[in-house]
């Protein structure tokens, strides 16, 4: 993989800038998840053809039958994954491309992610080593299943959609923790913020949205 990370033409840093703009002008206002969308070269995470779109707002096809996030969806999940505190020890579900993975590991000491397609996960695999990015754990599973045994986490982002969310998730995330997951039929989506606390779970949807199904196995 030989993708400057710097990037040239469409891929440079004054185009990086204007995605940036864009997402202060749709309402992202944390500083170090803007910062960390900056830091973070995208079009590394698409394929070569597409490359000149990866500072779009948009999201784009990786293959597989599976997309790299909208940037403002990967913001505004960051955001507020870290509205209650930056969280030690995070489970990412659905590596894909990795780029999540990469704009949370600028962020939060550790990063566990389960991708359940090879391919993918190989993918991401090289470009984590590439971008140096030592705090992230993958694993090639069943993301609906969780990491049991790196649990409990502060926070957990899901990123395809279930129709509810796994029991298992909900077990492993921590007493105060935080996950940000999609939740719904595709056309009838929500995004949720699920938080534990000493009495039980909590529930508040954020926005309408439209992600991949989580897929069981």
């Amino acid at each position: 993989m030989n993708v400057p990370l710097r990037g040239i033409g469409m891929t440079s840093q004054r185009t990086r800038e204007r995605l940036i703009q864009r997402l202060r002008d749709e309402g992202v206002r944390d500083q170090r998840v803007l910062d960390a969308i900056r830091e973070t070269p995208r079009h590394i995470f698409v394929d070569e053809a597409l490359a000149s779109r990866a500072y779009e707002d948009t999201a784009l096809p990786i293959g597989y039958g599976q997309t790299i996030s909208q940037p403002f969806i990967v913001a505004v999940m960051t955001q507020t994954l870290l509205a209650g505190g930056v969280p030690r020890n995070v489970l990412e579900i659905g590596t894909g491309s990795g780029y999540q993975t990469a704009v949370l590991s600028r962020l939060v000491p550790l990063v566990h992610s389960i991708e359940r397609l090879a391919p993918l996960f190989q993918l991401a695999h090289k470009r984590m080593r590439q971008l140096n990015c030592r705090n992230v754990r993958l694993r090639l599973g069943d993301g609906s299943q969780g990491w049991l045994e790196h649990g409990p986490y502060d926070a957990i982002l899901v990123t395809a959609a279930p129709p509810e969310i796994p029991e298992p998730l909900l077990q492993q995330l921590a007493v105060g923790g935080r996950m940000v997951v999609p939740v719904g039929e595709q056309g009838a989506q929500e995004l949720q913020l699920i938080q534990r606390t000493e009495q039980g779970i909590t529930r508040e949807r954020l926005e309408y949205v439209s992600f991949v199904p989580l897929v069981r196995g």
